[in-house]
């Protein structure tokens, strides 16, 4: 029995370019780029030449680009280092209900440090609502963070109307994009947000290795203490042969987006279409517009997430409750919560699947099959 995985939401698998790629730098490039000598140069190009080209695909400068560990690491240098950089002007801060858990536990621990936090509430597609930010924006508001498509239904939120609403206003404006990046078409001239967060391994690159898009003129503070590295933002000698496998994954990623549109949209649907044709009770989690073209949020009525998660699991499925860092975890879906109101059903009886890489027609169908079977046994 082939097992078949549907949680790219979570992680997705190394594209085969990527490591051809960074296995070279691993064997014969060992300098520390801080270093003068040949050794540290031949690393220092590896490390320009990725920022450079990370850079160029968002439409911005090079020096706006920061690396770091992946996305929670750079989700908490652009919320706590923007909160106590810009404290003086304010403690304010706006986020949504239904983030990402590198940004909810990054708040919390600012709430902590007597910062004031509203979080923002959505509708039962999990989408915010401009005006509820407008309503919440005051004086004293210094940083909103709303991510760009949610890890766990792929809603996309309007962080274009957003960024409008903040652009005559002092508070920063912060998106989670790890989701995103892949499939959506971002340019920050464009897009007006000023800290942008992402995750090597979410686009199949490696694992370890993300970046955080500072805007120039954002005032910002470092978290870490030590050397001068990433201009005095982020201490600590940098990650050179996943910065080249990063790079590497960015420039598959750019030249296949609509390839990979069109492809997960359409296995999407397959999925979907499958349930409906073995005539499985469910419901599709969210609006089918206003999502990301890879993730779908699925409700099986009568079910539990832990025996569904355990009997896929045991029939080679893999798939998700939402976040991978709740995984394990019986707590309701504090997402679903926010769209549904946290004693619904649907935050006990919903599962992810996220498409990409790995998967072909032939797994779609298939795992569709066996996700049908289960619950007309459980049923």
């Amino acid at each position: 029995m082939k097992s078949i995985y549907l949680d790219h939401a979570a992680t997705s698998p190394v594209h085969p370019k990527v490591i051809e790629e960074m296995m070279p730098v691993y064997k014969d490039v060992f300098g520390n780029p801080s270093s003068v000598h040949q050794f540290g140069r031949k690393a220092r190009r590896i490390l320009d030449e990725g920022r450079r080209r990370i850079a160029h695909g968002l439409g911005a400068n090079e020096k706006e680009i920061v690396f770091t560990s992946g996305g929670t690491e750079a989700d908490n240098l652009a919320i706590i280092g923007t909160a106590r950089a810009n404290r003086s002007k304010g403690k304010h801060i706006i986020t949504t209900s239904i983030e990402h858990h590198a940004t909810l536990h990054a708040v919390e621990y600012l709430e902590s440090q007597d910062f004031e936090v509203t979080y923002l509430p959505v509708d039962e597609d999990g989408i915010v609502k401009v005006d509820d930010l407008k309503g919440a924006l005051r004086e004293d508001t210094i940083l909103v963070s709303i991510m760009m498509v949610n890890n766990e239904t792929g809603a996309i939120q309007p962080i274009e109307e957003i960024a409008a609403v903040l652009k005559d206003h002092q508070g920063y404006f912060h998106s989670d994009i790890v989701q995103a990046y892949g499939l959506m078409d971002i340019d920050v001239s464009h897009l007006g947000v000023d800290l942008m967060a992402v995750s090597g391994h979410k686009i199949n690159g490696p694992k370890g290795i993300g970046f955080l898009y500072i805007r120039e003129g954002t005032v910002i503070e470092s978290l870490q203490y030590g050397g001068e590295q990433e201009r005095k933002r982020r201490a600590g000698t940098e990650n050179i042969p996943a910065v080249q496998g990063l790079k590497t994954a960015v420039e598959i990623m750019e030249a296949e987006r609509l390839t990979y549109k069109e492809k997960y949209l359409h296995y999407k649907q397959l999925f979907l279409q499958t349930l409906e044709e073995e005539n499985i009770s469910c419901e599709v989690n969210g609006s089918h517009e206003k999502t990301i073209e890879s993730i779908v949020n699925i409700s099986f009525p009568g079910m539990n997430v832990e025996t569904l998660l355990t009997n896929f699991d045991l029939s080679g499925i893999a798939a998700s409750s939402g976040s991978a860092c709740t995984a394990g975890s019986v707590e309701p879906s504090h997402v679903l919560s926010a769209m549904f109101g946290s004693d619904h059903p649907k935050t006990t009886n919903s599962i992810r699947f996220s498409f990409g890489l790995a998967n072909n027609e032939e797994d779609i169908t298939e795992a569709a099959r066996r996700v049908s079977q289960i619950i007309k046994r459980l049923s």
